[in-house]
């Protein structure tokens, strides 16, 4: 399986938010230095604009531009890509996925960068059954199935967040498989190893690590080393 270490950012810092709620946050540092530093261990980076998913338009190409060019290594990138033309400057930067969440549900708007990009990947971030839209902020009348079972046709590629336990260390929940060969990227309060193990027992292609990454990492791979 997979692992994706996430690099939040928001006001140009690394932040972790507990439960997403952008007034509970702690500090990390600098992008590029962490990023950087995650390179030693991983080739894939999930970073994430968090004033863009407030805001509803990306806010940090500079620093994507930034660790492509200092860093050379693979992105995944979400928060505020809710028009062409956002997607087509992060591609154009080299990110390697661009993430889309609340515009996914604008089926034209889908079809057109999927057709255009290579993968395109969709965020489906819930909470208990329905998923949240516009940077969490707000529930939808949508069910994570549901919305996956709309979404297929246009993407094989997904991440799943529990918004509930992004940022708790609280460990996860058993997951009833939905997909099948879509490779499907989860995501919140992942704590340790064995949660790992869950899941890919259950199937999961990729995980995204973020406050276990930071704080708990000798429990999450077995040794402790400097992501910060």
């Amino acid at each position: 399986m997979k692992i994706f270490p996430a690099i939040d950012i928001m006001n140009g810092k690394v932040v972790r938010l507990f439960k997403g709620k952008k007034d509970d946050y702690k500090i990390y540092g600098e992008p590029v230095d962490i990023a950087k530093n995650l390179s030693k261990h991983f080739d894939y980076l999930h970073v994430i604009d968090l004033d863009g998913a407030f805001e509803g338009s990306p806010q940090i190409l500079d620093v994507l531009k930034d660790i492509k060019k200092n860093v050379g290594i693979k992105i995944q990138t979400g928060g505020g890509y809710r028009d062409y033309d956002s997607v087509k400057k992060a591609y154009e930067i080299g990110v390697d996925n661009v993430i889309i969440s609340t515009a996914a549900y604008d089926i034209d708007f889908l079809k057109r960068v999927t057709n255009d990009f290579d993968g395109i990947t969709i965020s489906l971030d819930f909470s208990g059954k329905n998923i949240m839209t516009k940077g969490w902020l707000e529930k939808s009348e949508y069910t994570l199935k549901e919305s996956f079972d709309k979404f297929k046709e246009f993407t094989d590629r997904f991440i799943i967040t529990d918004t509930s336990k992004d940022g708790t260390l609280s460990g996860i929940e058993k997951i009833d498989r939905f997909w099948g060969d879509e490779r499907v990227i989860y995501a919140g309060g992942i704590k340790d190893k064995r949660d790992l193990d869950l899941l890919s027992e259950w199937g999961v292609y990729g995980a995204v690590t973020g406050k276990a990454l930071y704080e708990n990492s000798k429990e999450l791979f077995g040794s402790d080393f400097d992501a910060i």
